[in-house]
């Protein structure tokens, strides 16, 4: 086969991989734009006969459903929770990559076995621990327990190893201390990793469905994924509603990862390269 040929075939690969992603969402942002009708015809039809603004009215004109209170307490409560996990996961990384102490590799171990236990199975204890804090029904109930994440730990220490120790003992010649080592040296060099686990904090918290449902119970203190399961009815599926607040929940993730993909490239492809 000549190159041409293997070209051809690898962007025909491509172009296939990229219509199985893209056309569920082109299917959501169509479905949006039809009247209630006009989404339930049979056969569906791709353009919308009428274009119309009827989901995003009624999500956007219900006082009864404030899906857009919903989407502000989402990008609060990710955005904090992307914060938090980055400064615990941060130190905690720098720590177990570079400083020397007595339990460091057990401490290590522990923190990536904790990876193996099911996030269902620790629903209770942490409703019982954000209860005794007064936190329930409060946005500080979706920020704060996840922050401590053992995978952000496990991922900066792989990228903090990666990095050449001679820039840090440069800085130590230069009559650096530790933390401004950390802060000066190495932060600015982990710009790719630091980018790529805010961005997946962020989705993961923007995303969270079950923990959301056992901790919030006001209507205003909702985020938008329990919030939009609101808009279901119990037997009637208004299909126009439902991918309108869908595609309210997909406009900051997709420039979330627009702004940020280049440095989530570099993050993953130098993270792991030491053990």
């Amino acid at each position: 086969m000549t190159s041409a040929l293997r070209r051809t075939a690898r962007y025909l690969v491509l172009l296939a991989l990229a219509l199985v992603f893209v056309t569920p969402l082109a299917w959501m942002v169509v479905t949006s734009l039809k009247d209630y009708p006009d989404a339930q015809r049979i056969p569906p039809s791709w353009l919308p006969d009428p274009v119309s603004g009827y989901g995003y009215e009624q999500i956007l004109g219900n006082s009864a459903n404030p899906v857009l209170r919903w989407f502000v307490n989402s990008m609060l409560a990710a955005t904090l929770h992307a914060l938090l996990v980055l400064v615990t996961a941060a130190t905690a990384g720098y720590a177990l990559a570079r400083l020397r102490f007595r339990g460091r590799k057990v401490g290590f171990a522990l923190i990536v076995a904790t990876l193996f236990i099911p996030p269902t199975s620790l629903i209770i204890p942490n409703f019982l621990v954000v209860d005794s804090l007064g936190w329930i029904d409060t946005l500080t109930v979706v920020v704060v327990p996840g922050a401590a994440s053992a995978f952000g730990v496990f991922f900066l220490r792989q990228f903090f190893l990666s990095l050449p120790r001679e820039l840090e003992e440069a800085a130590v010649l230069d009559g650096a201390n530790q933390w401004q080592i950390f802060i000066r040296v190495v932060l600015p060099l982990s710009k790719p990793a630091l980018a790529t686990l805010a961005v997946l904090s962020f989705l993961t918290n923007w995303n969270d469905f079950l923990w959301p449902i056992f901790v919030l119970f006001s209507p205003e203190q909702l985020t938008l994924p329990p919030g939009l399961g609101l808009l279901q009815g119990a037997y009637v599926t208004d299909y126009p509603v439902i991918m309108a607040g869908a595609v309210l929940a997909s406009v900051p993730v997709l420039v979330l990862f627009v702004l940020a993909q280049r440095y989530v490239i570099q993050g993953v492809s130098r993270s792991g390269l030491k053990g």
